[in-house]
């Protein structure tokens, strides 16, 4: 399945102005049917979160030059794993599965060895001891890279 979510824009949807780096934005994902959007806002125009709102977050606009690099907020990654928790919708699934597979690359959570059934993956967090099973989608490797790119992208890390 996949997201229509427009690219970052570094541009306040309240005010429409241009979020300078170093300035404090919110962010939030909001639910639209069976996607998500995201909203940037700047610190000024926030009041919390909207009506229908997934997940937020608060961070600054980086400068230029650190744009291109890729910074993952394992948080939360960690955040929204847990959010999507019992989630039925194809896409929510294959989005969840992807984000379990970033969190146990960074070393948040650890990949157990048997799994409930074969149509899931067993994930544990070292810091908690919680085990969580993930419905494993099957999803092909051309299937992964775009889940992977959609959560990057959902997430503001493209």
């Amino acid at each position: 399945m996949e997201y229509e979510i427009q690219p970052h824009t570094r541009r306040c949807v309240m005010t429409g102005r241009e979020l300078n780096p170093g300035e404090r934005y919110y962010a939030a994902l909001i639910e639209d049917g069976a996607r998500f959007v995201r909203h940037d806002y700047s610190a000024e125009a926030w009041t919390g979160p909207p009506e229908g709102t997934f997940s937020f977050w608060a961070g600054r606009v980086p400068p230029p030059q650190e744009e291109a690099r890729l910074r993952v907020d394992d948080d939360l990654l960690e955040d929204c794993f847990q959010r999507l928790e019992g989630q039925t919708d194809p896409g929510r699934i294959n989005f969840r599965y992807v984000v379990a597979l970033l969190l146990v690359r960074r070393r948040r959570f650890k990949l157990e060895p048997d799994g409930p059934d074969a149509g899931t993956m067993m994930v544990r967090c070292p810091r908690t001891g919680q085990c969580y099973s993930v419905i494993n989608p099957q999803l092909s490797e051309d299937e992964m890279q775009q889940v992977q790119e959609e959560v990057f992208q959902v997430l503001g890390w493209s």
